[in-house]
């Protein structure tokens, strides 16, 4: 076993994976930028090395700097992660080359399965079935409009290079192949330095499949089962739970020996993921689930397998890097349980799931048996704008998938978050939503109700009541009034909209300046109306402002034009995804301080709305 290990990462898998090195004795050595200077995971590692600014390519994602590093510290071994260059061939070479154990697969397993083009090719070879779709070097506009249109319509355009959703757009006719093919180059681009796109036959009931593959350097492979990530929005994951609803035997044993086959195609050693695709409309069956691409790293929803396997699987990632075979044998693997994981993330539903950042002056997370939490951050710590809004995985374990379901809701409601905006309310609707609760999930789902998810929900009357009481202190004679029944009302101000609440019985003393408010995952800050902000209270004035630091990429409207609610304005890009702003309501743009290609900063004003009279 390696005595020491550097992390090549930061966040929450960087804590995930010292917890678990320290748990069998090894030396941690992080890594960190400008901005994570006073990060968890350089606090909890052993040693911390500065390796640069806050932008990812001039620190994260710079080889040399972190093998150098490596060597500065007397690092036996570097574990990515996920993200960063984790499934980076060049990089794994190089930690190989400077005599450093890489903590992953060989390079070229990871260059076989790195492109999905590829990867889908070597697939097929293998006889692991595959989705339908156009892989080919010709990447013309014309000849991948010409591919798309034989596969035909609903068409997914993919990064051969991407992943967490980015570089990833669905068509549904021709008439908008060639907006979404020039936004999906220019996003993976950005993204992942490769825009090459392979067209993939869109599924109309998808659901997303995973299997947990394992191998060691000594030829064993196994895997550990599935994991469901169909609940997604804009193909990206929000909650995934293992193993997958309406799963039967038979058709886990073809699943799970397609992926072990799909391993041993490319020699794999280390922890890696089989992604599948399922045609969703029926009864789960082996010939109606095709292969989509393999992750050759460890997956974010990793934990959601552990709890119902009893694996560690960072221990089995490092104890097959140091050459030991497999701990366990395809025999000795069982379910236990039911687990579900879900991403809380810094962002606001209500605007888009734009990312919120600033400091966290409020963290608290909800308990429950079998509950599970895996973070980056602590309370009084900065989300910060350059890296994913990511602010835990909360993770529960049940009898079956009903206790779970029903523990996780309760985790995440009794979370609270402030003042950064959060998106625990919205995923505690979508584990109330019936068909999720049913285990009837495809892809599309939130995609079909989730606006109703995202709506921002109000405080219950008992918690304003309860706030109401700390705002005004109480007193035994207040509101009395002889032969009469005490009344008194007062406004206040909640989220910027005025609010009544009864405060009869309540004191006479001056209103505190304000109290928090938190139920079901959300919070809010409850303060005193007064005459003087009441023009403050509700903004309608038609002001676009940047959310976020962020590039401006494109700007559809010029000033003096018409522009109706809903209207595409201009697009910002922001932690290396694409943010559409749109007209709040039917006007005429008055005034425009955005082009193409500007860099602009949180809350500077960009497009102006006057509204139609």
């Amino acid at each position: 076993m390696i005595k020491s290990l550097l992390i090549a990462n930061r966040g929450e898998i960087a804590c995930r994976v010292i917890r678990t090195a320290r748990e069998l004795g090894i030396r941690t050595v992080a890594v960190y930028s400008d901005a994570d200077a006073q990060a968890l995971h350089v606090q909890e590692a052993d040693e911390a090395v500065h390796i640069g600014p806050a932008p990812t390519r001039e620190s994260y994602l710079v080889g040399e700097k972190i093998i150098a590093a490596a060597k500065q510290t007397g690092a036996e071994g570097i574990h990515p992660g996920y993200g960063f260059l984790s499934e980076n061939a060049a990089f794994a070479q190089a930690v190989m080359d400077a005599g450093i154990v890489w903590v992953g697969p060989n390079p070229d397993s990871i260059t076989a399965m790195g492109l999905k083009d590829a990867a889908k090719k070597l697939m097929a070879e293998a006889k692991v079935p595959v989705t339908p779709g156009y892989m080919g070097e010709d990447q013309s506009p014309g000849v991948l409009a010409d591919e798309a249109g034989k596969v035909g319509y609903p068409v997914l355009i993919k990064a051969v290079a991407g992943g967490g959703g980015k570089g990833m757009r669905l068509v549904e006719s021709e008439d908008d192949f060639a907006d979404a093919l020039q936004s999906c180059k220019r996003e993976a681009a950005s993204s992942f330095g490769n825009d090459h796109v392979l067209i993939e036959k869109y599924i109309a009931s998808p659901r997303h499949i995973e299997v947990q593959v394992f191998g060691d350097k000594h030829g064993n492979v196994v895997h550990l089962f599935e994991r469901d990530c169909s609940l997604q929005r804009r193909h990206q994951k929000v909650i995934e739970e293992a193993p997958a609803p309406g799963m039967d035997s038979d058709t886990r044993e073809a699943l799970c020996a397609a992926a072990v086959r799909a391993a041993k195609a490319v020699d794999y050693v280390g922890a890696g993921t089989i992604e599948f695709i399922a045609d969703g409309s029926g009864k789960l069956s082996a010939d109606k689930i095709w292969f989509m691409e393999m992750n050759t790293r460890l997956q974010v929803e990793h934990p959601v397998t552990e709890e119902i396997t009893g694996v560690d699987l960072v221990e089995w990632q490092l104890r097959v890097a140091s050459g030991e075979p497999l701990p366990m044998s395809q025999e000795d693997l069982t379910i236990d349980g039911w687990a579900m994981e879900a991403r809380l993330y810094a962002e606001d539903p209500a605007k888009g799931f734009l990312p919120s950042i600033g400091k966290l002056d409020l963290l608290q997370f909800g308990e429950a048996d079998g509950g599970r939490i895996d973070t980056g951050v602590y309370e009084g710590a900065e989300v910060s704008p350059h890296y994913d809004p990511m602010i835990a995985k909360v993770i529960a374990w049940g009898e079956d998938r009903s206790e779970a379901r029903e523990r996780l809701g309760d985790m995440l409601a009794d979370s609270a978050v402030w003042p950064v905006k959060t998106n625990a309310s919205f995923l505690v609707k979508a584990l109330q939503h019936p068909d999720f609760a049913a285990g009837n999930v495809d892809t599309g789902l939130i995609g079909r109700d989730g606006e109703e998810m995202a709506e921002p929900p109000v405080p219950s009357d008992d918690v304003l009541q309860a706030a109401a009481d700390a705002l005004v202190p109480a007193t035994d004679m207040a509101g009395f009034r002889l032969n009469a029944a005490p009344q008194r009302a007062a406004w206040f101000l909640l989220d910027g909209e005025k609010v009544e609440v009864d405060l009869t019985g309540m004191g006479t003393d001056e209103p505190a300046t304000g109290v928090l408010v938190t139920e079901q995952g959300q919070a809010w800050l409850l303060t005193p109306w007064r005459q003087d902000a009441a023009h403050g209270a509700a903004d309608g004035s038609g002001a676009i402002v940047a959310p976020m630091p962020g590039k401006v990429i494109s700007v559809e409207v010029e000033k003096g034009d018409a522009v109706i609610k809903g209207q595409k304005l201009l697009t910002l890009e922001a932690m290396k995804m694409e943010h559409t702003l749109t007209a709040p309501f039917d006007g005429t743009v008055a005034e425009l301080n955005a082009s193409a290609g500007a860099q602009v900063q949180v809350d500077a004003l960009l497009v102006m709305i006057e509204e139609s009279e």
